[in-house]
């Protein structure tokens, strides 16, 4: 359809688009949590409301450009969890938003360990 034809323009904003790939990388297998960056605490876990957290896009009237910011599970391959982070984000953007998602940049800002069996046991007294 061309430009002429349309009854008015379409914008979709960069916090829809953070959001939905936000939520699409913590979907994704081997994915922790996302990170805040360096300067607002060292690898610090967000979820819910702070699911754009971690998340950075530049958004145009046809593209995007994402850049995420992750920690993934110890033991993981981290380059195999990156692929599929980049396309479980880019299969969510350009699903959800009609948006040609041009790049996903991923950075992987730590390592997350399963916490010690120890620590979820109630102590006993002895």
């Amino acid at each position: 359809m061309s430009a002429e034809n349309q009854p008015g323009m379409i914008r979709i904003s960069d916090d829809v688009v953070a959001t939905i790939a936000g939520l699409a990388a913590l979907e994704t297998q081997g994915v922790a949590a996302m990170s805040g960056g360096i300067s607002e605490g060292l690898a610090k876990r967000l979820s819910g409301k702070n699911v754009q957290k971690g998340v950075s896009v530049e958004v145009g009237q046809l593209e995007a450009a994402i850049d995420l910011r992750v920690i993934v599970h110890y033991g993981s391959i981290i380059q195999s969890v990156c692929r599929s982070l980049q396309e479980n984000v880019k299969e969510a953007v350009e699903n959800m938003t009609g948006l040609n998602v041009v790049e996903v940049n991923v950075k992987v800002e730590g390592v997350a360990f399963k916490e010690e069996e120890a620590e979820e046991v109630p102590a006993r007294i002895k």
